[in-house]
């Protein structure tokens, strides 16, 4: 590393033009070395970031984790040397190597930026918009948990949710779907800086995006304010303005409308050449030339760069241990708010399978229900818990049920503390607001839709998957059981989609003991799961129950080896058990399988699942009211598969399964076919 012993004496601001111009030529030499990546975003938003990070972002380098510290989302995610070039000039744990290895295989700089992999990124981001809905999730935690454990003179909650987007993330829909929501519940420790440089990768936006963006945040309630970094592209002191007065607004979340330059300093200024694509050798060298960087050398940064930098971090570990000892004193106070607290941030989850009456159901009852039964019998013993529907919930049965035990409450302007949410007609924002709750910490979030509307939810619940976070989705009305609704409503592929997400439990209950274990096992893990549950009544089993926990197990047996396998998840199991009496009665033997949970099964041992579906017995038969496609591999090459492979029809729910073949006759008939080959 370069010594710049005659830079001792720089001026306040020479000092932040060099520690600018070092965030702007990290991101371009990692981006030409990897020759690949997106330099446009990080040498036009390199002064908002360092002005936030310099002189306002609450974050200890040494603890990253730190429960009260700020949060920072790049949902900008292409633009992700940005991110790394500030944790690695501000001590968070990156490397030289790290910056030079970006975008290969093993790198802790991947070409966007990974939760769990990449010390300090708080959130997966990339896919536009997912992370400003990200960051209105942290916003809702933070603002809840402040309203839950904050008593007077003890603000142990106390901090800001920061994102960073550009116009990609704001055309997209979730955008507006989660900004309304934040500027309806007024999260004013919410702030978004939006780098307005009028470029995408097809050309200048005025071919696609010509709103009036400061009218359209000013419609949603949000506190906004312009700021030209065209006529002035390094003035920390006007953005270091605008953050204050954006902390100063504290009942709407804020918009920092930043106007700037893409590819600010290279020869490429202004272009869309810039945005997505390595300089060149050549420009790199020009840019340098341009700003004055005094570095000959690739990557190397003059070290009194890191040493302005560390005064951030200084500040940051002083403003922990004030917090640790504030909070020691709070716990002398309030000591069961602060072990409740301590263990809602560590995530403790108790042993739920010791709830009294937990798995208790003496009649037929959609899964729905016991899913609302099921939810209500845990809240009490889960304080994080929270969550609610996109305006669906007394279809859904998703709320937390006001009792005189136990107020849950809404959560609202003015009443932060409630349990309950009402996320609005908006699916997408939702999962992905969940996914920023979750990530805070302090909560257990759940959220709930119909299951067709799963796929507006999808790429929200992709991310819950990548991030291996435990959301918790409530997805009911599955199947043509919706009925009346019709094919629009009537979910077919959605259970093979869903399946299809590597590291997402799709639980399909056949009755509430298998609700019941769903529950268990959303909560109890650290994946996400999904929860697909019955507008139409089921029957309850005197076997099943924990053993829902395996994924598949034998519900209903017969005397010696069977001759066929009936299996089914959900509402069809019903339609096998009914078949393996009718097939007893003709002497044919046969074994009930319920499958509620195809990922959870292929986890077991081999010796298990022989012993639920012995490989000797070819004849089986397959039944679901969704596509054919989950169950092949279970089927066999001589088995039988009734399922759905085409679009449902309106109608009532009792026509249309058998109109669709799902009886216990058909079943009867199958099982008799296959066992014929």
């Amino acid at each position: 590393m370069t010594d710049f012993n005659d830079m001792q004496f720089m001026t306040e601001e020479d000092m932040d033009q060099l520690t600018i111009n070092a965030i702007r030529i990290l991101s371009i030499e990692a981006i030409q070395k990897a020759n690949s990546g997106h330099p446009g975003l990080p040498l036009g938003s390199a002064p908002m970031a360092y002005a936030l990070w310099q002189n306002y972002l609450k974050f200890n380098p040494r603890d990253l984790k730190w429960d009260n510290r700020d949060r920072f989302v790049l949902s900008a995610g292409h633009g992700s040397m940005l991110n790394y070039a500030l944790l690695y000039l501000y001590g968070c744990g990156l490397t030289k190597e790290d910056v030079m290895s970006f975008r290969q295989l093993g790198s802790r700089c991947p070409g966007h930026p990974e939760y769990h992999d990449v010390p300090g990124v708080e959130t997966t981001t990339g896919p536009l918009g997912q992370g400003i809905a990200n960051a209105v999730g942290m916003a809702v935690a933070e603002a809840h948990l402040a309203a839950r454990y904050n008593r007077e003179g003890f603000p142990i909650v106390d901090h800001y949710t920061y994102a960073l987007c550009g116009d990609g993330c704001l055309e997209e829909g979730i955008s507006y779907e989660a900004c309304s929501f934040a500027g309806t519940h007024e999260l004013g420790k919410l702030i978004l800086f939006y780098d307005d440089n009028d470029i995408t990768i097809e050309g200048n936006t005025d071919i696609t995006f010509k709103e009036d963006v400061a009218a359209r945040f000013a419609s949603q309630n949000w506190h906004v304010q312009t700021v030209d970094l065209v006529a002035n592209p390094d003035d920390v002191q006007l953005i270091s303005a605008a953050i204050a007065l954006a902390k100063a607004e504290t009942k709407k979340p804020s918009i920092i409308i930043c106007k700037t330059k893409i590819g600010y300093g290279t020869p490429l200024e202004g272009n869309e050449k810039c945005h997505g694509s390595p300089l060149g050798a050549e420009n790199v060298q020009k840019t340098k030339e341009k700003l004055g960087w005094p570095c000959t050398e690739a990557f190397d940064v003059p070290q009194i760069v890191f040493d302005n930098c560390a005064q951030a971090g200084d500040w940051g570990e002083n403003a922990e241990d004030e917090w640790k000892e504030m909070f020691a004193e709070y716990e002398k106070a309030y000591p069961e708010l602060a072990a409740e607290y301590k263990k809602s941030m560590a995530g403790e989850i108790p042993d739920l399978t010791q709830i009294p009456g937990l798995f208790d159901f003496d009649k037929p009852i959609a899964t729905r229900m016991t899913s609302h039964i099921v939810l209500n019998r845990i809240a009490p013993y889960i304080p994080q818990l929270m969550g609610g529907s996109a305006d669906l919930t007394p279809s859904n049965l998703s709320n937390m049920k006001n009792t005189d035990a136990v107020q849950y409450g809404d959560f609202a302007p003015n009443s932060f503390a409630g349990r309950n949410v009402h996320f609005g007609i908006r699916e997408h924002a939702m999962a992905a607001i969940a996914n920023g709750m979750q990530l805070h910490g302090g909560i257990q979030a759940y959220c709930s839709t119909f299951f067709i509307f799963s796929d507006y939810c999808k790429h929200a619940m992709r991310l819950s998957a990548l991030m291996n976070i435990p959301v918790t989705y409530i997805l009911t009305h599955d199947s043509i059981g919706v009925g009346e609704d019709g094919p629009t409503h009537e979910p077919v592929e959605q259970l093979i989609a869903l399946r299809s997400i590597p590291n997402m439990k799709v639980y399909r209950p056949a009755d509430g003991k298998e609700t019941a274990a769903a529950w268990v096992s959303a909560l109890s893990g650290t994946a996400p799961t999904a929860l697909v549950l019955t507008r139409q009544n089921l029957p309850q089993y005197a076997n099943s129950g924990l053993n829902a926990l395996k994924g598949g197990y034998v519900l209903e047996d017969c005397e010696g080896t069977p001759d066929v396998l009936l299996m089914a998840s959900g509402s069809e199991v019903e339609l096998c058990v009914k078949a393996k009496a009718t097939l007893a009665e003709e002497g044919i033997r046969a074994r009930v399988i319920s499958m509620p949970c195809f990922e959870e099964y292929e986890k077991q041992s081999a010796e298990y699942k022989e012993s639920v579906m012995p490989s000797a017995i070819k004849a089986r038969v397959c039944v679901e009211a969704g596509s054919s496609y989950s169950w092949y591999r279970y089927a066999g090459e001589k088995g039988e598969i009734i399922g759905m492979d085409r679009f449902g029809a309106s109608g009532p729910a009792g026509k249309l399964f058998p109109l669709f073949g799902f009886t216990a006759d058909n079943v009867v008939a199958k099982a008799k076919a296959t066992l014929a080959k």
